[in-house]
């Protein structure tokens, strides 16, 4: 849309309205750290599962992902069944013992005490790298949010890209400044329900308007049979099998994503996570499927390639929907992106204020001094994360794959493994962290051959095996100081 339209303007104005006074809401209901990182662990299943999914896809579902089943056609499907099998196994594996342990250790908030208090660290390392390694990738993480939101504001309004990256932000951190955890939540399940709304009545609509599936199917076949053809590239080329792998890989960057994880150590019980699963994996799988469709949606109804592929769902919106109804979904997308980056705020101030700060100064800080740390933590990352945006040419599919693997490398095999294996030591735990940061950072700059796949599976795993390597080489924890899942079982039902 190239020119101002009242309608779009009165339903983003409308979204905008209901989000802000949801932020105001919670900040009634926030009163101490505890409630600002983590809502007071009071999240039903089902705001617990959608604000998990909504959290977790960012304007990626509605930008990046259409943009690339445009381009490559079922070969995306590889990425969306490599999540969803993520998503399933997050909840499965990791959910209930998170839940648990978190708790039951000190009421641990962030990723970093957790780890710290699982082996009952005396020493800075593991807090401090596994928390440095949160603010290194989630900047990127949450700089690929703005980048989304302002091509949003430039097709829409016609905003200059610069300005519209800041007007982002001032919208994010409105309400999750004061509102925090609880404020971020429950707009993830508007906003999610938004989203899913707004990814299913496009190809509703494209799909009629062609003439039902056959007849779209019929038409993307005439431009390029091998679109559909889920083992081949768009030119033809045969899919070889490090690719696939590579693409399904993706699924396991869901072991750790801290804003993800958010969600399980913040629902009311853990005997919930159950129901939870089952929601959040459905909706994951919803969403994906329709974001794919989308794209494919695109070929059907342009007859030229757009310029810029991740507008793909942007230019149908604005073409096939009358301007109010426009207005609304596009909102959507600005519901995406800031269901995403307002958690991704969230976990790095967390990190900050719970975590390095107190480390730093080398003294407790009482729940009101880590409220007021943690607030000022969001507002200079969000800074930090726009001048990282300010590059119009970027691509949210590109930021968004070297932060997902950062964070999943880094901290996903540290914390699974941690939840199951009583020989894990700390040093093991910090090892992980380490080798599979600079694996992903490494691997990233490198190209052809085995370096072609991408850099999260090869990293995860050399970041699982540093992990029991370094364990196995340590001095073992003693029975009095390790912790077990076992014993926190124990100990919930001697309280029971």
């Amino acid at each position: 849309m190239s020119q101002l339209s009242l309608p779009t303007i009165i339903a983003f104005l409308l979204y905008i309205a209901v989000v802000l006074a949801i932020g105001v809401y919670a900040y009634t209901k926030t009163k101490e750290a505890s409630d600002y990182f983590l809502g007071g662990r009071k999240l039903s299943p089902l705001v617990a599962a959608v604000s998990a999914g909504a959290s977790d896809m960012s304007g990626w579902i509605l930008l990046g992902l259409p943009g690339y089943a445009y381009l490559a056609g079922l070969e995306a499907g590889w990425i969306t069944l490599g999540l969803t099998i993520g998503v399933a196994a997050n909840w499965m594996l990791t959910a209930k013992r998170l839940r648990i342990y978190t708790h039951m250790l000190g009421d641990a908030v962030t990723v970093p005490a957790y780890l710290q208090r699982r082996f009952n660290d005396s020493k800075i390392w593991l807090k401090s790298i596994s928390s440095l390694s949160i603010l290194l990738f989630f900047l990127f993480y949450v700089a690929s949010g703005l980048i989304a939101g302002g091509k949003l504001f430039e097709e829409v309004f016609g905003l200059d890209y610069y300005i519209a990256v800041f007007v982002g932000v001032a919208l994010i951190l409105f309400y999750t400044l004061f509102g925090g955890f609880l404020a971020v939540s429950w707009t993830d399940v508007f906003q999610g329900s938004l989203m899913l709304i707004a990814l299913a009545s496009v190809p509703l609509l494209v799909t009629m308007d062609a003439g039902g599936v056959s007849a779209a199917a019929a038409k993307i076949e005439s431009l390029n049979p091998e679109l559909l053809n889920p083992f081949t590239s768009a030119s033809g080329e045969p899919l070889g099998f490090m690719v696939i792998i590579g693409l399904m890989g993706w699924g396991l960057g869901y072991f750790g994503q801290p804003h993800v994880l958010a969600r399980f150590k913040a629902i009311r019980s853990a005997n919930e996570t159950g129901v939870a699963a089952v929601i959040g994996v459905s909706w994951t799988f919803f969403g994906y499927l329709m974001a794919i469709t989308v794209g494919f949606c695109g070929l059907v109804f342009f007859s030229d390639p757009l310029a810029d592929p991740e507008k793909v769902f942007i230019t149908l919106t604005s073409v096939i929907f009358h301007p109010l109804v426009a207005g609304i979904l596009l909102a959507a997308i600005l519901a995406a992106i800031m269901s995403t980056v307002d958690s991704q705020l969230l976990v790095c101030s967390a990190a900050l204020a719970e975590d390095l700060y107190p480390m730093m100064v080398k003294k407790p800080l009482s729940a009101d001094q880590r409220l007021q740390i943690g607030r000022v933590a969001v507002v200079v990352l969000a800074t930090l994360s726009a001048l990282m945006a300010l590059d119009p040419q970027s691509k949210v599919q590109d930021v968004v794959s070297y932060a997902w693997a950062g964070l999943g490398a880094s901290l996903g095999p540290a914390i699974l493994i941690s939840l199951y294996w009583r020989r894990m030591t700390s040093q093991g735990a910090l090892a992980g962290v380490v080798v599979g940061a600079i694996s992903v950072i490494t691997w990233s700059q490198l190209s052809g051959g085995i370096f072609d796949v991408y850099e999260l599976v090869p990293s995860f795993v050399l970041a699982s095996i540093a992990v029991v390597v370094v364990s196995l080489l340590s001095p073992p924890v003693s029975d009095d100081v390790g912790i077990h899942f076992d014993d926190m079982c124990m100990r919930l039902r001697d309280r029971a």
